[in-house]
């Protein structure tokens, strides 16, 4: 009786010092509390959000909005602001703006004036008249891998055309593009019996020369190629990795006329920008300007921001030189720089409207406003002069523009990570005329929902301020100690953090935070939208991977929020997040615990080659007999693993393939270190129908290998 009475009493004393929740057991209940965090669970919560106008003519436009009630329907008269609702779409006699949809097929480029598409045969180019049905060959010498157009570049395959239309739908900007030489990539489909194999070409680093594209002109009608007299280009573009960021041409321009075509040709290394003028009647090619640069040129974020203008034959061109992205305007003549037409410690984002006759740019552009978070985007307009600087929208936050067909109003949708959208109408003098929308986030807030919390910290070096994103459960102990997860994504495209709109979900951030943990993210240096230097903090060291940044904010913000607990701080991204997280478990052994690591390009030599020979250059030997390429490469420390690490890789991912994985697992294997990993049989990048159950995976990882706590076995997210 005494010994059961000693074991009921030592029961009760462990009951009484184990923490209340997260620490020991997790049960379903607490998996299907995250699980409302996830998107399908908050979008539906919140109402009056984004407006997106459908305009009917240049001064009146429709939008769908959700209400408490339901779907909405609101007529808008841009000219005073008044509007109309109804629940039924045809109370307001709703139409759309512009002609009926021309079906054109999903691979098939349309001509501006809607009679004719262009099409990829057997390796050449043919064109579709959409009246009679009749087809045109174009071109008759493409043969295999040395095809006409071909969207074929290492994770890009398609078989979309990438062309250029004239205005006056008569000729076509294309390329043949010689692949016959590069490297080949393989994947394999699980199935039963016999497996099928994708095949296609994919060049790496190693490669002596990446594709070449032959630039072309085709005249349509009387089908002829014209060829450009210069020399191949390397498949390269001035904002993306290779020539066709939105699916067309980029980086080519026509005149109104269609007799001459402006384009860059940018170097293999992404460093040298030639911008040259064609005649499209000859093919002669004249070079007008070039800009060469240390590191890797960039035009701008998410628009290529140059451009030419025909009619005064001036060009508005894009530079980082002054260490921030700034427009320049040239003359396309003599090549000669006139001026420098925006300029300032702030960075020029994308280049939205031109308008010519009064002689005014209109742009986004960050960092402007030096009380505001730097990745705030605004709308600005300015004279061609560089004078008349004006603010179009003052509101702090993110701001994101639509503008009407004529360019006499724009739509703009502004708010903060931890601040929901607000929607307004103004004039392009940037007057108000009326508030449309305001999200209403009262039904999400009611479920225990709470926004991220916006935090700031220094760079490694104190140099700069790094901004991010913290996230905590809703039932947060400031008295407690919580276990750390750290999302990565490097770059240095692009950052962790992401958009910096208002979003009810931000992946599963808040979702794995409501389990017990704190997710924090941070865009180091090293990440665009800010000065040159500030982004080329690591060009040349893709193994860098913010991570020094990442543990120096991390102990910052321990610093200032003591629950968090830098005894157990675990790391986890994707593709380039996959491979920085790999990185942190072999280089920082003794900071993170745990990781997890999916779909990382751990070795760039078997990554496709724009993405590295932009961000690192081109593969040369160093001093000590290896490659530069070679001493970033992770599976080489895999000896210093102490903590839990999880792999995972799609086994038909054509963006960065299992082998970059394998590497690793090999060298694990070799290394006789401990290892979890899960591979998705025909599953491509983002792991698609099995991405849910990766995301299960990784709550379960963490909670039991972060946190120390067991988790329900085989939930499923979204079954309820």
């Amino acid at each position: 009786m005494k010994k059961l009475t000693l074991i009921s009493l030592l029961f009760l004393l462990c009951c009484l010092v184990l923490p209340s929740f997260g620490q020991n057991r997790l049960t379903e209940q607490d998996y299907k509390n995250a699980e409302k965090f996830l998107f399908f669970n908050t979008y539906k919560l919140v109402t009056h959000g984004t407006v997106r106008p459908n305009w009917i003519d240049g001064d009146s436009f429709w939008y769908n909005v959700s209400t408490a009630d339901g779907n909405s329907y609101v007529l808008v008269d841009a000219k005073t602001g008044k509007t109309k609702s109804s629940t039924n779409k045809a109370d307001l006699k709703l139409k759309e703006n512009g002609r009926p949809g021309i079906r054109v097929g999903r691979n098939e480029i349309l001509s501006p004036d809607g009679k004719k598409v262009v099409f990829i045969k057997d390796w050449n180019l043919y064109m579709r008249n959409l009246e009679t049905g009749k087809e045109t060959q174009l071109t008759n010498d493409g043969v295999k891998d040395f095809g006409y157009a071909t969207d074929n570049a290492g994770w890009t395959h398609s078989d979309r055309p990438i062309v250029l239309w004239s205005p006056d739908s008569k000729k076509i900007a294309t390329f043949q593009q010689d692949q016959r030489h590069v490297s080949n990539m393989y994947l394999v489909k699980t199935k039963v019996g016999e497996p099928g194999l994708e095949a296609w070409k994919y060049p790496l680093p190693g490669d002596t020369q990446v594709i070449q594209i032959h630039r072309v002109i085709i005249e349509v009608d009387q089908p002829k190629v014209i060829r450009l007299k210069i020399p191949a280009d390397p498949r390269r573009g001035t904002l993306c990795d290779d020539i066709s960021c939105s699916g067309a041409f980029d980086d080519n321009e026509w005149s109104e006329d269609g007799n001459t075509l402006v384009f860059v040709s940018t170097s293999r290394d992404h460093k040298v920008e030639k911008v040259r003028m064609a005649n499209a009647n000859t093919g002669d090619v004249r070079e007008i300007f070039t800009e060469e640069v240390p590191t890797q040129f960039e035009s701008g974020q998410g628009e290529i921001n140059w451009h030419y203008l025909s009619k005064t034959n001036e060009i508005i061109w894009y530079s980082e030189r002054d260490n921030w992205g700034h427009l320049y305007l040239y003359d396309a003549n003599s090549g000669q720089l006139q001026h420098q037409i925006t300029k300032g410690d702030f960075v020029v984002t994308r280049l939205l409207h031109i308008d010519p006759k009064q002689r005014k740019l209109y742009f986004m552009a960050n960092g402007k406003d030096t009380n505001e978070d730097p990745y705030f985007g605004h709308f600005y307009s300015i004279d061609f002069s560089g004078k008349n600087l004006k603010s179009l929208t003052p509101e702090i936050g993110n701001h994101n523009i639509s503008f009407s067909p004529g360019f006499k109003y724009f739509v703009d949708n502004y708010s903060q990570p931890d601040v929901p959208n607000v929607a307004v109408l103004r004039n392009m003098n940037g007057k108000l005329i009326t508030t449309l929308e305001k999200q209403d986030i009262s039904a999400l807030e009611a479920t225990g929902w709470k926004a991220p919390q916006p935090v700031k910290v220094k760079s490694r070096d104190g140099r700069w301020d790094l901004y991010g994103l913290m996230f905590t459960p809703s039932h947060l102990d400031p008295g407690k100690k919580y276990p750390v997860v750290n999302y990565i994504y490097p770059g240095p495209q692009g950052g962790g953090v992401g958009s910096r709109n208002f979003s009810p979900s931000r992946g599963d951030h808040a979702a794995l935070a409501e389990l017990g943990f704190v997710v924090i993210v941070i865009d180091g240096t090293c990440n665009p939208d800010r000065s040159k230097d500030f982004h080329d903090v690591c060009y040349g060291d893709m193994a860098d991977n913010t991570l020094e940044d990442q543990i120096s904010g991390i102990k910052q913000l321990a610093a200032k929020y003591p629950y968090l607990d830098l005894d157990r701080v675990g790391i986890w991204g994707h593709s380039g997040g996959g491979f920085a997280t790999v990185d942190a478990l072999f280089s920082y052994p003794d900071f993170y615990k745990v990781g997890i690591a999916e779909s990382g390009n751990h070795d760039n030599r078997g990554y496709e080659d724009d993405w590295g020979e932009r961000y690192i250059g081109l593969e040369k030997k160093m001093s000590n007999g290896k490659t530069n390429y070679e001493i970033q490469a992770n599976q080489y420390n895999a000896a210093n693993l102490k903590g839990k690490l999880l792999l995972a890789t799609g086994n038909a991912d054509d963006n960065v393939p299992p082998y970059n994985t394998y590497l690793v697992v090999d060298a694990l294997v070799k290394a006789n270190k401990d290892f979890d990993l899960i591979i998705f049989p025909n599953a491509r990048h983002g792991y698609g129908q099995d991405s849910n159950y990766m995301m299960r995976r990784r709550w379960d990882y963490f909670v039991e290998n972060l946190m120390g706590a067991s988790h329900p076995k085989n939930f499923k997210i979204g079954s309820y």
